[in-house]
């Protein structure tokens, strides 16, 4: 229940974070997506079932405030969640460079994904000024921030919540 309940808070005060202060720290209109460090930080630390959940609660957040479609961000934010989470038997919570590639990857994907299904649909085809003044910079920025919200993430699941035992889902252990 308290794993749950300091998972609700930092949701919220990411989500909080990212509608509020992080639009005073735009850089020509882009801000970094503190929701996919989140979604993706969550995966890699507690694994595919709770970066889905919490890729979905997200979601539908980001739906509510920021969506024309409801449950466009929603499915998305899963699906980071839950790719993340395949990193989580693999790889270890300090290492940072994984951490950094698919926030890179996964904020890449989103941002295609939105445009394909909100501006390509609507018969927007700028695809390669999109991706020079939106994409690119917003990804480099997301993985610039996320350097520094890691180390936020991986001190509130380490220190906050109780650890997860990694043997019991490790597939190096025999069931």
């Amino acid at each position: 229940m308290r794993n749950k309940l300091i998972l609700f808070v930092t949701v919220l005060v990411s989500f909080l974070l990212q509608c509020t202060v992080v639009q005073y720290f735009a850089i020509g209109s882009i801000v970094p997506n503190l929701l996919i460090i989140l979604c993706v930080s969550m995966g890699i630390m507690r694994g595919k079932r709770s970066g889905m959940f919490l890729g979905f609660f997200v979601g539908l957040l980001a739906d509510l405030f920021f969506g024309s479609v409801f449950g466009f961000y929603a499915l998305i934010y899963m699906y980071v969640g839950y790719f993340s989470g395949c990193a989580y038997q693999v790889c270890y919570d300090d290492d940072m460079k994984v951490h950094l590639l698919l926030v890179a990857a996964f904020d890449l994907l989103h941002n295609f994904a939105v445009y394909a299904l909100q501006f390509l649909l609507r018969g927007r085809l700028g695809l390669f000024t999109y991706l020079k003044r939106i994409i690119i910079p917003e990804m480099l920025y997301t993985v610039l921030i996320a350097i520094f919200m890691y180390k936020v993430y991986y001190y509130i699941n380490h220190r906050m919540m109780k650890p997860i035992r990694k043997e019991s889902e490790s597939i190096w252990v025999l069931k």
